[in-house]
């Protein structure tokens, strides 16, 4: 598969996203008993939007990849349903915040971040996907 315009813009919104969301989960972290808090409210919340935003961009891209080779359903992988869990944790964490439990709404993000961006990213590293052939072939040339 070559690198489509769509892989570009998922591949460097996945990236971004990956390096940018532990600037908003680290700008609004609480204190730890006896030690004073770090918060930087300003810098959470913009690091916070252009993480959400680069999450949709890569969600919304992603529905444009389609891969036959690998096991799919209409080209769609098992990787794409993550797709709908960005919609709905991001969807959940703004209800949280917009009812105040700011504790669910980090669980919410914490684990969002997690999923789609650590776990995404270590199952897109697998020899058989795109950017696993690249790094791990042609840059390296171990595969």
């Amino acid at each position: 598969m070559p690198m489509s315009p769509v892989i570009a813009i998922h591949l460097s919104a996945a990236l971004c996203a990956l390096a940018l969301g532990p600037v908003a989960l680290w700008a609004r972290r609480g204190h730890k008993a006896g030690q004073p808090a770090t918060q930087h409210p300003r810098l959470h919340r913009a690091a916070g939007y252009a993480w959400v935003t680069l999450m949709l961009m890569t969600a919304i891209s992603a529905v444009f990849i389609r891969d036959f080779s690998l096991p799919n359903i209409a080209g769609y992988t098992p990787i794409h349903i993550l797709v709908p869990v960005v919609f709905g944790s991001l969807f959940m964490a703004f209800r949280a915040l917009f009812q105040r439990d700011i504790d669910r709404h980090r669980g919410w993000m914490r684990s969002l971040y997690g999923f789609a961006c650590i776990g995404s990213g270590v199952f897109t590293l697998l020899p058989n996907r795109y950017l696993g052939q690249l790094v791990w072939g042609q840059w390296l040339g171990l595969v």
